[in-house]
């Protein structure tokens, strides 16, 4: 089983970009509004290589300042902050400038087996889903911000999708959590996207998409309005802290 490591930065509701980000500044502009994500997206290849940003259903970006991704070939969600140019973007809705792009960890699902042993692999941690413009469906992508309690061992926590947990409803997922014992210390978020990809086409239709997790408080869930490729969101009522640095993977 392959794992990754991943850092995540995250401050009072909003991603800070100052340490752990792929940088694409290009000049000294000390403007606060430049340290803040203002859009979450899918990195992207065309047919013919070229790369872009899928903003929503509607919406592509451009980068003229990218000719190749930061992450290699694969499709990953990303926060990223970008100027809109006035510029020529081809087949594309918006020309861009990416003043910085991080991304977020990407995972598929883990499909349930009657003979795996989840909750031993898997955890039953408890987490808390944030309720947070980061928090959403789309693009056949489930992003989450989760926040739980962090040590000081260093050792990233691990976290996965969970489907076909209800064999009469696909669109029915649990989000687990293993902390390795790493369960005491200060309260912080992290980011993770899981894609959806594996699901059924909705063909247009919407559908709900329900994600189940194990709260501090209990047993949990939330209802998504999902339809394939399109941007959805499921209705949370947790409040945001100060959170830090932490390890996922």
């Amino acid at each position: 089983m392959k794992h990754f490591s991943k850092l995540t930065f995250i401050a009072v509701g909003i991603l800070l970009s100052s340490l752990f980000l792929q940088s694409c500044l290009d000049n000294d502009d000390n403007d606060i509004a430049l340290y803040y994500p203002n859009a979450l997206v899918t990195v992207k290849h065309a047919a013919d290589s070229t790369l872009y940003l899928q903003l929503d259903a509607e919406t592509t970006l451009l980068p003229k300042n990218l000719t190749n991704s930061p992450f290699g070939n694969k499709e990953v969600r990303a926060l990223v902050n970008f100027s809109e140019l006035n510029e020529d973007s081809k087949e594309y809705t918006k020309a861009v400038h990416i003043n910085w792009i991080d991304s977020i960890l990407t995972k598929k699902p883990v499909p349930f087996a009657e003979d795996l042993e989840i909750d031993k692999i898997y955890g039953t941690d408890p987490v808390e889903i944030v309720n947070d413009w980061v928090t959403i469906a789309e693009d056949s992508y489930l992003t989450l911000r989760f926040r739980t309690q962090w040590g000081y061992t260093h050792k990233p926590h691990f976290v996965n999708l969970i489907s076909g947990v209800n064999p009469e409803n696909p669109y029915e997922l649990e989000f687990r959590h293993n902390a390795y014992g790493d369960i005491y210390g200060r309260s912080g978020d992290a980011l993770v996207a899981f894609s959806l990809k594996d699901l059924p086409d909705t063909k247009g239709k919407t559908v709900k998409l329900k994600l189940t997790w194990m709260s501090y408080s209990g047993k949990k869930s939330v209802e998504f309005d999902y339809s394939t490729n399109k941007e959805t969101k499921g209705s949370l009522s947790l409040q945001n802290e100060n959170n830090f640095i932490q390890a996922i993977k």
